[in-house]
Order: C-alpha cells, then sequence, then structure tokens
C-alpha cells in the first residue's frame, strides 16, 4: 500500500478512522505500517477491535505516542483462537523484525548431556536442543559439570564410544567404557535397558549403582590396588556430594522457570529465573518499551523465548497470576501455574523482586543521563540568560603559521553530540594567519547557507576562544545577516583547560562552578571541537607534503599524483612499495624508479 501522493496528517487520520470502524470483535493480529509500507510494531489480541482502537483513543506514554505517531496505516489477521494468534504473532515477529518489537537476544544455551537416537546411541555433549529423537539430560552449569558426569556414565553405564567402521575391539571396550558395538553386535532391547539406567540415574536413583561401585572399591582394596579403589572412591563421593544431592534439592522445583515482571513509566522489566537441581542455573533478564498490555507482552515474551531461542522447555513454568496460562500450556504444551505458597512462591516474588530493582536502575541510569545532558544544558542557558541552548554549534580553527588554515564545526542536540551534522571547513579567501577573518569566513558560509536552504538556527553558537572569536562571529551575525543568535566563547587558562565562557554581547566572563553538570558538558564540547578541527588539519597538511614533495619530481604531474594519493594515501606507503606496484596504476615504469629513488633519498 505504497502511497505515491503526499497525504495530509487528517486524511491520514480518517483513513483509520475507518478502518477503526471495520474492525471485527475476533482473536488475531494487527500489523501497525508507515507510509512505505513497512511494518513497525506486530501485536495479538484477544478482541481486535478494542485493542486496535486503544491505540488512537486517549492519552498514551511518550514512547506509545512516537509509535502511533509513525502509523499511516494497519492491516489485521483475524485467527480461529487466542492461541493461534500467539504462535502467528510469534511467527510475523520472526519474519520481519519489526523495529518497535523486542529483539530477543541470542540464547547461550548450557551445556547437556544426550543419548543420540541411532542404531548404536552414544553419550555426547551439546549446546543444541533439538527434536531429533535423541535423550537430552540438562543442563549443566558448566562444561566441566557435563564433563564429569559424562566421564562417570561411561565407566558405570556404557554405551558405543568408538567409530562404527572399527573391525575389532575398540581401546575405550578394553577399559570398560563401550557397550562393545564394536566387538560384537548389541541388541536393541541391551540398549535400552542401559538408556533406562541412565535415565533412572538422572532421576536421583542412584542405590544401585552406590552398591556397586562400593562393592568394585572393596574387592580392588583386598587385591592391594589402592589406585583403582581410589578411582571408585572418586565416583562414589561424586554421586552423593552432587547427584544425590541435587536429587534431595530438587524436589522442590526441579527443571522449572520462573518468569516475573514490573511495569512502570511505559518500560517493561522481565526476569527470568532457570531452576535446575534446586538452584538458579540462570538468570535472563529483558527491559524494553511496552506499547500494550503488559501481561499480553510477557505473554508473548515467554512463548517467544521457547519457540525462537530455542530454550529446552522445562516441566513447568510459574508465571504471575495475571498472564495468560491457558494459552501458554496450549502453546508449549507443558504445566504453567501461579503458586500461592511455599517456596515456589518465594521464588516467583524474588523474580519479581529482581525485574523491580532492574527497573529501578535503568530510571536512575536514564534520570543520571538526563541530569548530565538536559540538565547540564539547561543549567548553560541559565549562565548566559538565554531561553534555551538545547541545539548548539561550537566552531574552533586550526593552522600551523598561516598555512592550511581549516576550521572544525560540531553540533549538539539536547546535551549529545549530533556527529552526522558536524561540518568541515577550509579557509578560502584568507591568507595568513587571522582568527577574526577566518571566524568571519567560516560564520558567513554557515549562517548564509542555512538562510539560503531555509534551515533551523542554532539556539546558541560556541566559539572556541576570547573576544576575537566572538567579535568576529558577532559582526557577520548581526551586522551582515540581521540574525539575533546567542554567542559565547570558550575560554581556557594558562594550562589549555576550559576555565570560563564568555558572554558573546557584555564580553564578560562567566564564571562556571567547575563541580558542575554546566562546566563539564562546556568542557566536552570544547574537547570534541578542538579534536575535529586538529584532525582535519592534520589530514588536510599530510595531503599538501603528499603533494609538494610528489611536485618536485619531474615526470610526475596532476594526474599522477592523483592515482597516487588516492591508492597510497602517505609518503611512507609509497616509499615502501615495489616499483611493479607503482607501474599497476598506469604510470611508466622509469617515472616509478624516479619516484622511488627520489623518495630513498629523501628520507636517507
Amino acid at each position: 500500500m505504497t502511497n505515491n501522493k503526499q497525504e495530509t496528517p487528517e486524511e491520514i487520520r480518517t483513513n483509520i478512522e475507518r478502518k477503526l470502524k471495520l474492525l471485527p470483535d475476533l482473536p488475531g493480529c494487527y500489523l501497525m505500517k508507515d507510509v512505505d509500507d513497512n511494518i513497525l510494531y506486530v501485536g495479538k489480541a484477544k478482541n481486535l477491535k478494542n485493542r486496535v482502537r486503544s491505540y488512537f483513543r486517549g492519552a498514551h506514554d511518550t514512547k506509545t505516542t512516537k509509535l502511533v505517531a509513525n502509523i499511516h496505516h494497519f492491516e489485521t489477521i483475524v485467527t480461529h483462537s487466542n492461541k493461534e494468534a500467539l504462535i502467528l504473532e510469534i511467527n510475523l515477529i520472526q519474519e520481519y523484525k519489526p523495529p518497535y518489537n523486542i529483539r530477543l537476544k541470542e540464547g547461550t544455551m548450557y551445556p547437556f548431556l544426550k543419548i543420540t537416537n541411532e542404531a548404536d546411541p552414544q553419550l555426547i555433549i551439546t549446546n543444541q536442543v533439538t527434536k531429533d529423537g535423541g535423550h537430552y539430560f540438562g543442563p549443566f552449569p558448566n562444561v566441566t559439570a557435563a564433563t564429569t558426569t559424562q566421564q562417570l556414565l561411561h565407566r558405570v553405564y556404557p554405551l558405543r564410544r568408538c567409530n562404527k567402521n572399527e573391525k575389532r575391539a575398540c581401546f575405550y571396550y578394553h577399559l570398560g567404557q563401550c557397550i562393545g558395538c564394536c566387538d560384537h553386535a548389541i541388541s536393541q532391547a541391551e540398549y535400552a535397558e542401559q538408556i533406562a539406567r541412565i535415565k533412572r540415574f538422572f532421576n536421583g536413583d542412584v542405590a544401585e549403582l552406590k552398591h556397586t561401585l562400593k562393592d568394585k572399591m572393596h574387592t580392588a582394596a583386598e587385591r592391594l590396588d589402592f589406585e583403582v579403589a581410589a578411582d571408585y572412591r572418586d565416583q562414589l563421593n561424586y554421586i552423593e556430594t552432587t547427584v544425590e544431592r541435587q536429587a534431595i534439592m530438587s524436589q522442590d522445583y526441579d527443571n522449572t522457570d520462573v518468569f516475573a515482571y514490573t511495569f512502570n513509566k511505559g518500560w517493561l522489566s522481565i526476569q527470568v529465573f532457570m531452576l535446575r537441581q534446586g538452584s538458579i542455573l540462570k538468570r535472563e533478564a529483558a527491559i524494553f518499551p511496552c506499547y500494550t498490555e503488559p501481561e499480553d507482552e510477557v505473554t508473548t515474551f515467554i512463548a517467544r523465548f521457547y519457540k525462537e531461542q530455542q530454550h529446552l522447555v522445562p516441566r513447568t513454568i510459574l508465571v504471575p497470576s495475571d498472564v495468560d496460562q491457558v494459552v501458554l500450556n496450549e502453546v508449549l504444551d507443558i504445566p504453567v501455574t501461579t503458586p500461592l505458597r511455599g517456596k515456589k512462591r518465594a521464588m516467583l516474588e524474588l523474580c519479581e523482586k529482581n525485574s523491580q530493582i532492574a527497573l529501578d536502575e535503568k530510571f536512575r541510569l536514564i534520570e543520571m543521563s538526563e541530569r548530565k545532558t538536559i540538565g547540564a544544558v539547561e543549567e548553560l542557558a541559565t549562565l548566559l540568560h538565554i531561553p534555551q541552548a538545547n541545539y548548539i554549534e561550537a566552531f574552533d580553527h586550526s593552522n600551523i603559521f598561516g598555512t592550511d588554515a581549516v576550521s572544525g564545526m560540531v553540533v549538539y542536540r539536547d546535551g549529545k553530540p549530533d556527529r552526522k551534522n558536524y561540518r568541515k571547513f577550509k579557509i578560502k579567501t584568507i591568507e595568513g594567519s587571522n582568527e577574526f577573518a577566518h571566524t568571519q569566513e567560516i560564520i558567513r558560509r554557515r549562517y548564509t547557507r542555512l538562510l539560503r536552504e531555509s534551515k533551523p538556527l542554532p539556539d546558541l553558537i560556541l566559539m572556541d576562544g576570547g573576544k576575537v572569536q566572538i567579535r568576529a562571529a558577532r559582526d557577520v551575525i548581526e551586522n551582515e545577516l540581521g540574525l539575533t543568535i546567542p554567542i559565547a566563547g570558550m575560554v581556557k587558562d594558562d594550562k589549555h583547560k576550559t576555565a570560563a565562557l564568555m558572554d558573546g554581547y557584555t564580553e564578560t566572563l562567566v564564571a562556571i562552578d567547575p563541580r558542575s553538570q554546566a562546566f563539564h558538558f562546556v568542557q566536552r564540547v570544547q574537547e570534541e571541537v578542538h579534536r575535529y578541527a586538529i584532525s582535519y588539519h592534520r589530514q588536510v597538511r599530510s595531503k599538501t607534503q603528499f603533494g609538494s614533495v610528489l611536485d618536485e619530481i619531474n615526470g610526475v604531474g596532476p594526474a599522477t599524483r592523483t592515482k597516487l594519493l588516492k591508492h597510497f594515501k602517505s609518503l611512507t606507503r609509497i616509499k615502501d612499495a615495489s616499483i611493479d606496484d607503482i607501474v599497476k596504476l598506469g604510470i611508466s615504469r622509469p617515472i616509478a624508479e624516479r619516484i622511488l629513488d627520489t623518495l630513498n633519498q629523501s628520507h636517507s
């Protein structure tokens, strides 16, 4: 639905209102689109009419207002049920990746042990959980824990450890760590029995295994084979301190994921606790703007957490009571509950507390950032007695004894650098060192152009310098262009550090408290504009030196110099090049030899 003719806001609003009247009272998904038909946001609803209409009715927070302002039109897709709407929403978000929908991070999977689904199965370590018919156990907190468990199971309940193309019994079979398919055929019944033992092991049923290991340990000790006995002892210790302990702790919340959230000021903070073997194995967090009802956003987040990121679905999920447990149960096919008491309830409350703490921290960081930026420019405007300083342009000059004179301009909006609007100026009309004339030329060129192009003018012009610079800027701004833009100079002390401001009209110094946000802001601006101007000057000077040396070489004209400049960038790189490297640029061999001879002589 790309629109070729320019529509007015009233026409866009009218078209939206017409479509709102046609919305059905049915579940489904809605797609908010911009004028170029790009999808901005995908959402789901039990009742499309009520949900979509809510975006265009009443007041919203800043972020939702920004979304609505960019909506040109919308589309809806009706589904049979809320479950279908949720699955469709996940698929649409995954396919189109709308900018206003949360981008889930790539899940960092913890290691699992896997019994492969093949004729002669293996026990392997993997980070990928897929629906391939294999048996997965875990996740483990780290690779070391997974490897230790794998090594134990290789010894007590071995499966295949060798390649299938073995022609005789493998090394592991002789150690008792391979079931022996390399030596003789193993029936599927024998494999099934061994896999059943491994499953009982992971369920904490280790009594039989402990009894077997103790017998083997005592037998080895009686044979005075103390090294083997010690190995059995270590295996027993691992079972008693890890497997049995985990089995006991797992009784309260074994293989459970907990989701909780906090919503405030248009922001949603979600915490996820992944509980394995009775403790928090992993925690994930997400904070993002919310454009719909928070409980619906959380429901979608949970479904995407497993469908998109391929996290292993646990045995059960704990959620707050307002999250749609029915639809999650239908989509994920596992119990989704809200505990009312006991340890599970305490864990849900702890998860919620963490989400609240994370959101409070987010707001504090936002507040600190605003004090550092918006607060700083407000303070600066107060010091200079001007209405505002939200849009600032700052200038600095750079030259060496009047040669290669350039200027740099940096832009700050709401206290933050707007780098895409930085500008560089090469002095065109003035020769020699003349700060006053340099400043006049740059100010004249900059603001004549803004006026010609009808672009907004800054709230404040900052010059890196004192009376000379601000008088030159004021002369052009007031007398030539008839403008009334406030001007101030950033004055440095004898150590070349920011010291004060000079009012551009009274030419009096304005003291700034060095501890204030305004002082630190002016300091940042002064350092940034100086860095920008000096880096441009070095670039120009390098090219000038490049050209002047090459111009002295007989046979090197402007075309040859341009070829060398574009390809090698510096005299040092030309000097380090071979004759063939220069000839490849279309330069004759005699001239290439002359270039290298000249450069080597000048650098010797």
